[in-house]
């Protein structure tokens, strides 16, 4: 009987890790990535897949030290080691994060006698040009790899394979509405830029809340390959006991006071505001009863602000909303709109708040329905606001969900105003409240305020 010598052997693993990331892994860290742990055997085969599949991006969500930011230096690793051309640009959310990750990839490389340097043999970081942040690989005249951050650079660098890993550092970023935009204005206007013919974008995150990156990408591209595990499955379960057990998991949720809405974001994927929105749920009507019919408008107090225009019915002390405007339009705009919104609506009263203008916008929207459509069958009254916003959109919240009753369809008909519905947050930096306050003025003007209470 032929026995295969062990040099052989060694060969054979080195051409399969070449030909599979898997096989690659398992050769360079066999204490973790072990056959018997599925969901990483079937990670690094779904990024495989996607990278030789026609898809363009590929979203990761995997619950804290599963290995995913480890995996993706790995995956670049082995991109570079069969395809020595490509462009590599990622994405943290500092330099320093950004720069470690692109460290491991090019320490890897340049280790000799590792495991890279015998599974690709012929590849090496380009001598004279090796910083943590950009480097080359030989036989490439321009750098195949510039590591960057939303408070970085990326001018002058273009990439085939993009990478974004974990661009929020905490609770407190993700619950800042306007740091998420800059992570999304960062994402489209700079990263995007910057990709070359046949790209592929990976966004590798904890989750956070729905309108993190990862949040915005998927409504956006629903196309995208959304790789997601949770820590424990819909059986019960355990993701994979031996990288994360039940008991250690209730330690930290249960003996330590995890944060119920950190262990669902982070740990099930489930996101924060899903749990820390204001408003849990919203009543909606077919048919509409008969009632007095009002209208409550808070303009705009700044440039960047909403206008928020509300019909509706009154009926029994409760709201019955049909019409709406939800708008950034000047007022040259929505003073007509809203004229013509109470006309054809039949509107008997029009509340109006005046801060910031709002005695103007009243008197003009008055005066356009009378030279305008010869009505005075709506008395237009301007009142000032003086009680805390905040403080009014909290007291009034269980009341709003309780006895205003929006129309079926009113996704369909008002998205912009639907999602800021649904999306504030009891506590945490909310980029915009307008549509809160103009839906909080209409439970106020029910008279219900018997009914306020803070939930």
């Amino acid at each position: 009987m032929m026995v295969i010598p062990e040099y052989v052997k060694e060969q054979a693993r080195y051409e399969l890790a070449r030909r599979s990331f898997w096989e690659y892994c398992k050769l360079k860290a066999p204490d973790f990535y072990k056959e018997d742990r599925l969901y990483l055997k079937d990670f690094c085969n779904q990024l495989q897949e996607f990278y030789f599949s026609n898809e363009k991006v590929a979203v990761i969500d995997m619950p804290p030290r599963h290995g995913k930011s480890r995996t993706a230096t790995l995956f670049i690793q082995w991109l570079l080691g069969n395809f020595i051309h490509l462009k590599i640009m990622t994405g943290s959310y500092n330099e320093d994060l950004s720069g470690t990750f692109a460290k491991a990839v090019r320490d890897a490389i340049q280790e000799e006698d590792g495991i890279f340097s015998k599974v690709f043999p012929k590849v090496h970081v380009k001598k004279g040009d090796a910083q943590m942040h950009r480097w080359a690989i030989e036989g490439n005249e321009e750098a195949n790899y510039l590591a960057t951050s939303p408070t970085g650079t990326a001018t002058g660098f273009g990439c085939n394979i993009m990478i974004i890993d974990d661009v929020i550092k905490n609770v407190y970023e993700a619950y800042n509405a306007k740091y998420l935009k800059k992570i999304t204005t960062w994402f489209t206007d700079t990263m995007l830029s910057r990709t070359e013919t046949g790209f592929k974008i990976l966004i590798i995150m904890t989750r956070w809340v729905s309108d993190d990156l990862a949040g915005f990408v998927l409504s956006k591209y629903p196309k995208a390959r959304h790789i997601s595990y949770k820590a424990i499955q819909d059986d019960g379960s355990m993701l994979c006991e031996s990288v994360l057990t039940r008991a250690d998991l209730d330690f930290k949720v249960k003996d330590m006071n995890m944060s119920k809405e950190i262990f669902y974001a982070n740990y099930q994927q489930q996101p924060i505001d899903l749990e820390g929105r204001l408003y849990k749920s919203f009543k909606t009507y077919t048919t509409l009863p008969e009632g007095r019919v009002k209208n409550y408008t808070d303009t705009a107090d700044e440039g960047s602000d909403y206008l928020c225009s509300i019909d509706y019915v009154e009926y029994n002390k409760e709201a019955y909303v049909i019409n709406l405007i939800y708008s950034k339009d000047g007022m040259e705009i929505t003073e007509p709109q809203t004229a013509k919104m109470l006309y054809e609506d039949s509107v008997n009263v029009a509340d109006i708040e005046s801060n910031n203008g709002g005695r103007g916008f009243a008197r003009n929207v008055e005066r356009i329905l009378k030279e305008n459509y010869g009505s005075n069958k709506c008395r237009v009254k301007w009142f000032h606001q003086s009680k805390n916003k905040k403080a009014r959109i909290l007291s009034n919240s269980t009341w709003v969900m309780d006895h205003i009753y929006f129309p079926e369809n009113w996704y369909d008909r008002w998205p912009e105003y639907y999602e800021a519905m649904n999306r504030y947050q009891k506590e945490g930096d909310n980029e915009h409240d307008d549509a809160q306050d103009a839906t909080t003025g209409v439970a106020e003007k029910c008279n219900a305020k018997e009914l306020f209470s803070f939930d």
